[in-house]
């Protein structure tokens, strides 16, 4: 029996690798507000990272575009086997229509047809979202959401960008600007935000807004601190070696996190919440506090059903999942 249980298991195995020699290689281009990253994706594996590329070196976004094209062309001579080429940008992204309709933090990306500019100088299919879209899809086809219909994934760092899933289909909406929580109300008299709504939650738990509240924090307890002392990961250490002013901010932050999941639990009850980025690296000291307020704000049956998943993938999620959206849009698949 002992010898049996064995052999199925290392037929499973074999069975596992056999799946991912067998998977096909796509291209995955991540756009940050400084850098530019490329690299050939096999499944959950980065195979080759290119020389990123900073995007305050080019005066344009048709240099910018130009320089893409030829760092693709020479990808494809070391993979000539690639099948798709996919991209992730920071703003508001026509996935539909494959436009570029603004970029946050990089001018003059207006109407940018970047779907058709990647086909061209590639001659793959290609496919472009939201960076934080890319990452929800990661996650969903291929890390903690895998073989889940309804979830929600968050990436929490300079502000709070999401995606969902319904129903096994992702959400974008009718213009492809559905899914951000990040401009989600926690307070109808908060801050004022960027685009004029009010106590929109990345104006509270964004990097740097943790970061402002934490010197202040400190200020207010006697402990005058410089900001960089004050950063995430500076009060993650800090509370976790104890320090009641930094649990203290984590424990506010799980607070204001738990409202937004609240109220997007009752509009779309998903079976998971997935959450990554940096600020979420702090692991307990934020997944902590959020579990506890989420639980005080849920009718019980609900709360006892959710899951509230840390991110299967970093730094690479965005590439990971432009690059599976590109290979499943080729495929035809969702």
């Amino acid at each position: 029996m002992a010898y049996s249980f064995f052999a199925f298991t290392m037929a499973v195995n074999m069975l596992d690798s056999a799946c991912m020699a067998t998977e096909e290689l796509s291209i995955g281009v991540d756009m940050g507000g400084t850098s530019i990253k490329f690299a050939v994706v096999q499944g959950t594996d980065i195979v080759y990272k290119a020389e990123p590329m900073q995007t305050t070196d080019y005066p344009s976004p048709d240099c910018i575009v130009e320089e893409i094209g030829k760092r693709l062309r020479a990808i494809m001579e070391k993979y000539p086997s690639v099948k798709a080429v996919g991209m992730g940008l920071p703003g508001f992204v026509d996935h539909k229509a494959g436009i570029v309709d603004s970029l946050t933090n990089v001018p003059g990306w207006y109407d940018i047809h970047i779907r058709d500019i990647l086909s061209d100088a590639t001659g793959l299919p290609a496919a472009v979202d939201n960076d934080a879209n890319c990452m929800a899809y990661a996650e969903w086809k291929l890390g903690a959401g895998r073989g889940m219909n309804d979830l929600v994934c968050l990436t929490l760092g300079t502000g709070i960008g999401s995606g969902v899933i319904a129903g096994g289909h992702f959400v974008r909406g009718h213009l492809s600007a559905a899914g951000e929580l990040g401009q989600m109300s926690i307070d109808y008299r908060g801050r004022i935000g960027y685009y004029g709504n009010q106590g929109a939650i990345e104006d509270y738990i964004g990097h740097r807004e943790i970061t402002a509240e934490a010197q202040a924090a400190y200020a207010a307890a006697g402990q005058p601190k410089a900001l960089s002392e004050c950063g995430p990961l500076e009060i993650e250490l800090a509370a976790k070696a104890g320090d009641p002013v930094a649990l203290a901010l984590w424990d506010d932050i799980g607070r204001k996190l738990a409202t937004c999941l609240m109220n997007c639990h009752y509009i779309l009850n998903p079976e998971a919440f997935i959450i990554g980025g940096g600020v979420a690296k702090a692991g307990d000291v934020l997944f902590g506090p959020v579990r506890r307020y989420l639980k005080a704000q849920l009718y019980p049956p609900h709360y006892a059903k959710i899951k509230i998943l840390p991110a299967m993938f970093s730094n690479e999620a965005g590439i990971i999942g432009a690059a599976r959206l590109a290979l499943n849009t080729a495929n035809n698949e969702e």
